[in-house]
């Protein structure tokens, strides 16, 4: 019997020992039966090599003109570790290019994770409340990005990145329930209930489509049922001033209004 390219793809065994890790603490904990109390992390920008785990994507792409840039950065006396998102973005046309009509968009995306011997390797955060993300942010209409493995592989469910204080690190957390899901730049309906308990990719983007630069930093992102046991949320709760907010306003009604909702996320599938 010979070994499939998946199973001889670099990191398979190291994937397939840490979801067995996983999987084996789950059970015996029992997790299955109540709520976890600890976090559990998505992406964490502690060191260079996390930004290997990210795509960056823009209109660039397709022959537009913004940019994307996503830098390290080292923790300091004032700032915890992160990944910093900028650039410019543009909304200018490609020449002889007529099939592309709308162009001004930038953003990052976690990759797939890739198989392990279990299957394809998902994110199950079925049994916490909340997605918590730290960030510092310019104050720019930024949008959270969440990609499951549904029926329909090029659906995004996004949620409004609020900043409450531009310029200084804050701390939100977003229910699952408050996504709206959308496909190539539209809400879509009826809207359907998040797959949480397969989670392909999370990510943020900007599509204002307002010309200039922008920049926003990510320290980190990860799932919590905000419990006193949640160390990241102190921490990061800590750096924020102890700010930590629920963002509940953002509804199915402000997506339909906004044309901006999904717009040029078709490329988070690839």
């Amino acid at each position: 019997m010979r070994p499939t390219s998946a199973c001889l793809a670099p990191g398979f065994f190291k994937r397939s020992l840490d979801e067995f890790k996983r999987l084996s603490t789950f059970a015996l904990k029992l997790e299955g039966l109540r709520s976890p109390t600890k976090p559990f992390p998505l992406i964490l920008f502690e060191q260079p090599d996390d930004l290997e785990r990210c795509k960056r994507m823009s209109d660039k792409d397709l022959g537009g003109f913004s940019t994307v840039n996503l830098d390290f950065h080292p923790v300091t006396q004032t700032e915890p570790s992160h990944a910093r998102f900028h650039g410019t973005i543009s909304t200018q046309l490609p020449q002889n290019q007529p099939h592309i009509q709308r162009t001004g968009y930038a953003g990052w995306r976690t990759l797939d994770r890739g198989a392990t011997i279990f299957g394809k390797s998902l994110w199950d955060v079925s049994m916490y409340g909340f997605l918590a993300i730290q960030f510092k942010s310019d104050g720019r209409k930024y949008f959270v990005n969440v990609q499951t493995e549904s029926i329909v592989p090029t659906d995004i469910h996004q949620h409004m990145l609020r900043s409450k204080t531009p310029g200084e690190w804050e701390t939100i957390l977003i229910k699952w329930s408050e996504f709206v899901r959308t496909n190539h730049g539209e809400v879509v309906e009826p809207q359907s209930e998040m797959l949480t308990q397969k989670v392909r990719t999370v990510g943020i983007s900007l599509i204002d489509r307002i010309p200039g630069p922008y920049d926003l930093s990510i320290s980190k992102m990860w799932t919590t049922n905000a419990t006193s046991e949640d160390d990241i949320l102190k921490k990061a709760r800590s750096v924020s001033g102890g700010r930590a907010t629920k963002q509940g306003d953002f509804n199915k009604t402000v997506a339909r209004k906004d044309s901006g909702v999904g717009q040029g996320q078709r490329e988070t599938t690839t």
